[in-house]
């Protein structure tokens, strides 16, 4: 562990007469969601880890949930995050979920001054797909109220931090980047003919799993199984059309929706599977990516976002994984044939994979560069109210 800047003896030589270090104290304020087993997304895993690894390097933890409908919460979620906010005694460090804090600055802007406030960005909140277009400008727009208000944000990618100054014209200065990290896990087995598929997502429109079913019936002549990992409760309009495809398609006895998983229960998932699909419309940077070539597992997914950021390259530069175009669903089936169809591509891919597997950073760096953004929102002198 590095030792703190402030901290005994790191300062001009000071012994052990010299006063204590100032304790390092963050509030961090979350949906209230954010331990549903139902509702599994990568927000909520980073949101729990980040909690988790911060006192380890130094850092005071307060947890703050709040229960209700965000982005579009009720009066009673919008009381109870205005007394929390209140409450907090002027200069505290408050880490707030975007989810939370961007569609409500009449809430949040009112205690920037007062408060050292950061925003952690894991969407967009106006990027979600199926939003009707008034209600996405609306959203947008009060994203952006909150964000220019705010001395840090915080991105969880490289290009979500290059979207976010450049869509709402923020000081690159104030956007740090604290990307997700992974817990290195055991090597998947996989199968030599590579047909266990895995998607891992939320079933969702911004997730995309219509068009990928529509993508492998174009090759139902392959043998294949689709093991659909994901919360079935978010829209469940989509779960019924997505259920009347697969049935119309001819795909019901190989295509699984198994609803969310978490634990040990995912962890089989992925140690059974051969490839993560994924053709989402929108990932900041796609967490389940990382999930999965930390099982050795390589990835075929929508060149979306953080999603090439996520898949990164095995040490000697191979790319784990097959990216394509997001609206070209030929381009899809295409990548799904040659991967089933051809074992030169599968054993390479499997090889780059399980280099990039032994490269990723873990949980503990991410902590690290959080509590970067952190400490210097610390240090700043607050702005005169």
């Amino acid at each position: 562990m590095t030792a703190h800047l402030d901290s005994p003896g790191s300062l001009l030589g000071l012994g052990s007469g010299a006063a204590p270090p100032p304790v390092r104290e963050v509030h961090v304020v979350m949906p209230g969601g954010v331990d549903d087993p139902a509702t599994p997304s990568g927000g909520n895993t980073y949101d729990r880890r980040i909690c988790r690894e911060l006192p380890g390097i130094g850092w005071d933890v307060h947890e703050h949930t709040i229960a209700g409908t965000w982005p579009q919460p009720g009066p009673a979620a919008r009381a109870e995050l205005t007394r929390l906010l209140a409450e907090l005694a002027d200069g505290s460090i408050v880490l707030l979920d975007g989810l939370v804090a961007c569609a409500v600055p009449y809430l949040v802007v009112p205690e920037a001054e007062r408060l050292r406030p950061a925003v952690l960005v894991h969407l967009p909140l106006g990027e979600e797909t199926g939003l009707a277009p008034g209600r996405a400008a609306d959203l947008d727009a009060l994203e952006r109220k909150t964000l220019r208000a705010m001395p840090a944000v915080v991105a969880t990618s490289g290009w979500a931090a290059r979207r976010l100054v450049a869509h709402h014209e923020l000081a690159p200065g104030r956007v740090h980047v604290a990307a997700p990290g992974a817990d290195v896990a055991p090597q998947a087995s996989g199968t030599d003919e590579g047909t266990r598929l895995l998607c891992v997502a939320s079933v969702t429109p911004r997730k995309g799993q219509h068009r990928l079913v529509e993508a492998l019936a174009e090759v139902a002549d392959l043998p294949w199984t689709l093991e659909c990992v994901g919360g079935l409760d978010q829209d469940p309009g989509y779960v019924e059309r997505l259920r009347e495809l697969i049935e119309a398609s001819g795909l019901g006895d190989r295509v699984r929706l198994t609803g969310p998983r978490g634990g040990a229960e995912l962890e089989a998932s992925f140690a059974g599977a051969d490839l993560l699909v994924l053709a989402s419309y929108a990932e900041t940077y796609g967490m389940v990516v990382t999930e999965a070539l930390a099982h050795g597992v390589p990835v075929l997914a929508t060149s979306v976002g953080g999603i090439p950021e996520a898949l990164g390259y095995a040490p000697e530069g191979s790319v784990p994984g097959l990216l394509v175009t997001p609206d070209d669903p030929a381009a899809l089936t295409a990548a799904l044939r040659r991967w089933l169809g051809d074992p030169d591509v599968r054993r390479r891919l499997i090889t780059a994979a399980r280099g990039r597997r032994t490269a990723l950073d873990g949980w503990h760096t991410t902590a690290s560069d959080l509590a970067g953004a952190l400490e210097r929102l610390r240090r700043e002198p607050r702005r005169a109210a």
